[in-house]
C-alpha cells in the first residue's frame, strides 16, 4: 500500500462512521405557501400583504382545478382547460447558526416563464416549464429573522403545447444548507465502466466547490452499501488542487460478485460521497445506483447484462389524469404498477424531461427509461412553444436534463428530440450533431437518439449527421421488416408506435374490419360515433400508425428490432385525436384516464408476460339476436373453448401470427364462458354474464393503509352493479361522495374522454359502469371514512387508515 494513502486512510478513518453536525441538509420546502391567480407585480416585494391570499401545499397545478371550456386559450390540444398567470410566496426563517452556509432553493420544475425574488431581489427566469434549476439564496438571506420568497409564473402565452401541460409549480421544491465547502450540485458522477458477474467497477467523477479558506486539508470519500445497509467498499482520496474555486476528483471502486440491476431484480447500492476538511465531514450525498451493463446490436438487438430482450416499452406523458401534473409519488408509482403487471419494461418520457421521481421509481421497480429533452428545436409546433426560447436555454436546458438524470441506472438512452422539424431540411444536420455533443461531453455511457417521424434516409437531416447512436422511428411499421437492408449497419429503435383508439368498454361491430381515423389524413373526424366513442376491438387507429397488434406481430418476429414504445400507455389530457369538442383527452392509452385498463391491456399481458391470460371481450348486455363478436386473448395454453349458457361455441387455436381468437355469435342473455387448455388439461376459465338493472354502489380501495404525510393516496374503484353482483357495463348513474375524518377527496374520474364535468368536486358520473375517487391524507393519523351514494342505488360506505 502507497504510504502517503495509508496515513491518508488513518487520518480520515473516523468519517467512515461519523458524521458531523454540519453536514448537507436537505429539507422539503412544499408546505405553507400562499398562492394568487392572476398577476400582482407587488407580489415580489417583502412589504406585501399576502394575508387573502390561498393558503397551500405545494406541488400544485391550477389548470387542473378549473373547468374544461372550448373557449380557453389553451385549445382543445391541452384539453381546453384554463392557463394564465399565477403568483406563490412563503415566508420562512433561517436560523443565525447558518450564516456561514451556503442555502439554496431547488425547484424540480415550475410550468412555466418562472421568475423567481427573495427579499424583493430578484433571482432569475427559467423558461422551460420540465426543467430542474437552483438559486443561492445565501448573500440575501436575515438569518435568525424572516424572509419571503415570490415566484411568479407565467402560462399566458396559448396555446404553447400539443398536450395538456399544467400550469404552476408543480413538482417539488427544496432548501439545501451546506457549508462552504460542498459538493456541487449535481457534480457527482457515477458510472461502471466494466461489469461481469465476478466484478464490477464503480467510478466516480466528483466536483466539489471549495471555501475561501485553502488552508485546509481536503478529502473525498466514497462509501458503497448494499441493499442491506452492509458496507461494501470505500476509498479516500485527497483533493491537491487548492487553487480552483472547483474542483475535480476521479475514484474508482471494485465491487465483487456483484448483484446487477435488471427489469426482473432491480437491485440497488447506495454510494454515499463525502467533503472532508480536516478530517471532519463538512458535506455529504448519497446516490442510489445499480450495477448493469447493456448494448445494441445491429442483428442482434439489444441485450441487458449479456441476456437478450426486447424492449417492451410506452410512451407517457407527464400528467396523473385527474390530478393533473403537480406530482405525486403515490400517483405515479401506481401508473408504473399497472403497467409492470401487463408486462411493460420501459418508458419514454414523451416529450420532455420527466418528474424525478419518476426515475427513482423506475430504478426501484426496474423499468428501463428513454429520457427525452425536446418536442421541437427552433422550429414551431404550438404558436408559443419551446422555439421562442431555444437559441437562448436550449444549450442550459440540455446540460442541466444530463447533469440531473446520468446517474440513474434506469435511462438506457437519450433522445434529443420527438418528430422534429428540422428532420426536413440541412439545419437538422448541424443541430443534431451540436445536441449530441452536448449530451457526450456529459455522458459517454449511453446511445443518443432522435425519434425520427420521416423513415427515409436520404431525405432525414437529422440522420444524415450522422451523430445519432440509435435510428429511433416513430410509427412507419412498413418498413421495418427491410430495416437492414434501408439503414445498413445500423442499430435500431421504435420509439413511437401504433397509435391506436379505444374508448374502455365500448364495441362496435364488425370486430375485423380495420379503420383509421381521420380517414383522409387531414381533418378530425366529424362523422364517427355521435357520442364520440371509438370501438375497443383494437381495430382503429390513426391514418399514421396501426392497431396494437398489427405493429407488435412485426417487432416480435425480428431479432434486429430491438423493442419498441407504444403510444400510449395511458390515455392523457389533451391531444384527443380525431375528435372535435367536446373530447378533451387522448384515445390512444392501453389504460384509460382514470387507470382502467381497455381490454388490449389484456393482449399485451399475454404476450409481454409468462402469467397465465385468458381475458374474454366483450360484456353481455346486447339486443336480442343481435350478432356479437366474442374475442379472447390467453397465452399458455393450447385452445379456448367458448360457452353461452353451457352450450360450446367452439374451440378456437391461434393460427400463424394470431395474438386473439374469435367467435360471432347470435346474442342471448345469460352467461358467455371461456375456458384455454394446454394438453387437454384446464389452465384457467372466465366468465361474463348479462347485467339486470342498476343496483347497488361497491367501493374497492387499491391501499387501505395511507402515511399521514398529507400527500399519500388511496385510489378507490367505484362500481356500479346489478343484484347479482355484475358490473352494469352501461351505468352513468351521478355518483355523490362524502369523506370524513383524516383525509380528503382529491379528485375523481371516470376514464370518458369526453366528459367535461371538472376533476375537482365532490360528485362524479361513472362511465360505463366505472368510476374513480382519490383519497388523500391529513397530516394526522386516523381512519377516513369515504361514502358514496346515488339516487336509485343502494349505497357504499369503505374506510382507510391514515397512520
Amino acid at each position: 500500500m502507497n504510504y502517503r494513502y495509508f496515513l491518508l486512510l488513518i487520518w480520515f478513518s473516523c468519517a467512515i462512521t461519523v458524521q458531523a453536525q454540519n453536514t448537507r441538509k436537505t429539507e422539503n420546502f412544499d408546505a405553507g405557501w400562499k398562492f394568487f391567480l392572476g398577476d400582482e407585480p407587488q407580489a415580489k416585494n417583502t412589504a406585501f400583504n399576502d394575508a387573502k391570499w390561498r393558503n397551500l401545499n405545494l406541488p400544485h397545478d391550477w389548470s387542473i382545478e378549473g373547468r374544461f371550456d372550448a373557449k380557453n386559450p389553451t385549445t382543445q390540444a391541452e384539453g381546453g382547460l384554463p392557463a394564465g398567470i399565477g403568483w406563490y410566496r412563503k415566508s420562512f426563517t433561517i436560523p443565525a447558526s447558518a450564516k456561514n452556509k451556503n442555502v439554496f432553493i431547488d425547484f424540480d420544475g415550475v410550468f412555466h416563464n418562472s421568475e423567481v425574488w427573495i427579499n424583493g431581489h430578484y433571482l432569475g427566469k427559467r423558461p422551460n416549464g420540465y426543467i430542474s434549476f437552483r438559486y443561492d439564496l445565501s448573500k440575501y438571506l436575515k438569518f435568525g429573522g424572516q424572509n419571503t420568497l415570490a415566484v411568479r409564473v407565467d402560462n399566458t402565452d396559448q396555446p404553447n403545447s400539443r398536450w395538456y401541460t399544467g400550469s404552476g409549480i408543480y413538482r417539488n421544491v427544496w432548501l439545501a444548507t451546506t457549508a462552504k465547502t460542498y459538493l456541487t450540485n449535481w457534480g457527482t458522477f457515477i458510472t461502471t465502466p466494466h461489469v461481469d458477474e465476478k466484478s464490477a467497477e464503480i467510478a466516480l467523477n466528483v466536483a466539489v466547490h471549495q471555501s475561501p479558506a485553502i488552508n485546509k486539508k481536503l478529502a473525498v470519500q466514497t462509501v458503497v452499501y448494499d441493499a442491506a445497509g452492509k458496507l461494501v467498499v470505500q476509498k479516500i482520496s485527497a483533493i491537491n488542487n487548492t487553487t480552483d474555486t472547483v474542483v475535480t476528483v476521479d475514484q474508482s471502486l471494485q465491487v465483487n460478485n456483484p448483484r446487477l440491476w435488471s427489469v426482473t431484480d432491480p437491485y440497488l447500492y447506495k454510494v454515499v460521497v463525502k467533503v472532508l476538511e480536516n478530517g471532519k465531514v463538512v458535506d455529504d450525498h448519497t446516490t442510489q445506483t445499480g450495477i448493469r451493463y447493456f448494448n445494441f446490436d445491429a442483428d442482434k438487438g439489444f441485450s441487458l447484462n449479456g441476456k437478450p430482450m426486447k424492449i417492451l416499452g410506452v410512451c407517457m406523458h407527464h400528467d396523473q389524469g385527474a390530478l393533473g401534473t403537480a406530482v405525486n409519488i403515490r400517483a405515479i408509482e401506481r401508473q408504473l404498477q399497472i403497467l409492470k403487471t401487463m408486462g411493460c419494461n420501459a418508458i419514454r418520457t414523451s416529450h420532455n424531461p420527466p418528474a424525478p421521481e419518476l426515475l427513482d421509481l423506475c430504478d426501484k421497480m426496474g423499468f428501463l427509461v428513454m429520457d427525452e429533452a425536446f418536442d421541437m428545436w427552433k422550429k414551431k409546433k404550438s404558436k408559443f412553444d419551446y422555439h421562442q426560447d431555444w437559441d437562448q436555454w436550449h444549450v442550459k436546458d440540455l446540460q442541466d436534463q444530463v447533469l440531473r438524470d446520468r446517474n440513474h441506472p434506469s435511462i438506457f438512452v437519450w433522445s434529443i428530440g420527438n418528430e422534429i422539424r428540422e428532420q426536413f431540411d440541412s439545419t437538422g444536420i448541424s443541430i443534431g450533431r451540436e445536441l449530441v455533443g452536448l449530451v457526450k461531453q456529459l455522458d459517454k455511457t449511453r446511445p443518443v437518439t432522435s425519434a425520427l417521424s420521416d423513415a427515409d434516409p436520404k431525405k432525414n437531416f437529422i440522420y444524415q449527421s450522422g451523430a445519432l447512436d440509435l435510428v429511433g422511428l416513430n410509427y412507419h411499421q412498413e418498413v421495418y421488416a427491410d430495416f437492414q437492408k434501408n439503414y445498413p449497419g445500423q442499430k435500431f429503435i421504435a420509439t413511437e408506435n401504433m397509435s391506436a383508439l379505444a374508448t374502455r368498454g365500448h364495441y362496435d361491430m364488425p370486430s375485423d374490419s380495420i379503420r383509421r381515423w381521420p380517414k383522409d389524413g387531414k381533418t378530425p373526424l366529424k362523422n364517427g360515433n355521435a357520442d364520440f366513442t371509438v370501438s375497443a376491438y383494437d381495430n382503429v387507429s390513426a391514418y399514421w400508425g396501426s392497431t396494437h397488434e398489427e405493429t407488435w406481430k412485426i417487432i416480435k418476429k425480428y431479432d434486429f428490432l430491438s423493442g419498441l414504445f407504444v403510444w400510449t400507455g395511458f390515455d392523457y389530457i389533451g391531444e384527443p385525436t380525431p375528435y372535435l369538442w367536446p373530447a378533451r383527452s387522448s384515445y390512444f392509452g392501453i389504460v384509460d384516464l382514470a387507470g382502467f385498463p381497455k381490454d388490449v391491456y389484456y393482449m399485451y399481458q399475454s404476450e409481454w408476460t409468462n402469467k397465465p391470460v385468458l381475458h374474454l371481450l366483450p360484456h353481455w348486455n346486447w339486443k336480442p339476436g343481435q350478432t356479437v363478436d366474442v374475442w379472447a386473448y390467453y397465452n399458455n395454453a393450447d385452445e379456448v373453448e367458448a360457452f353461452l349458457n353451457g352450450k360450446s361455441l367452439g374451440i378456437r387455436k391461434k393460427n400463424g401470427d394470431d395474438l386473439h381468437v374469435m367467435w360471432r355469435v347470435k346474442y342471448e342473455p345469460g352467461i358467455l364462458k371461456a375456458v384455454s387448455r394446454k394438453n387437454g388439461k384446464i389452465v384457467l376459465t372466465t366468465q361474463v354474464a348479462t347485467a339486470g338493472e342498476p343496483y347497488r354502489i361497491q367501493l374497492k380501495a387499491d391501499r387501505i393503509n395511507l402515511k399521514a404525510d398529507g400527500k399519500d393516496l388511496s385510489f378507490i374503484t367505484v362500481s356500479v352493479l346489478d343484484k347479482n353482483g355484475n358490473l352494469v357495463p352501461n351505468a352513468n348513474q351521478l355518483i355523490k361522495f362524502k369523506v370524513r375524518g383524516s383525509g380528503i377527496l382529491k379528485a375523481v374520474d371516470n376514464g370518458s374522454q369526453t366528459d367535461l364535468d371538472p376533476f375537482a368536486g365532490n360528485e362524479h358520473r361513472v362511465f360505463n359502469g366505472l368510476g374513480l375517487a382519490v383519497i388523500q391524507s391529513k397530516i394526522r393519523a386516523g381512519s377516513i371514512t369515504i361514502s358514496a351514494a346515488a339516487d336509485g342505488l343502494q349505497p357504499a360506505q369503505i374506510s382507510v387508515a391514515s397512520r
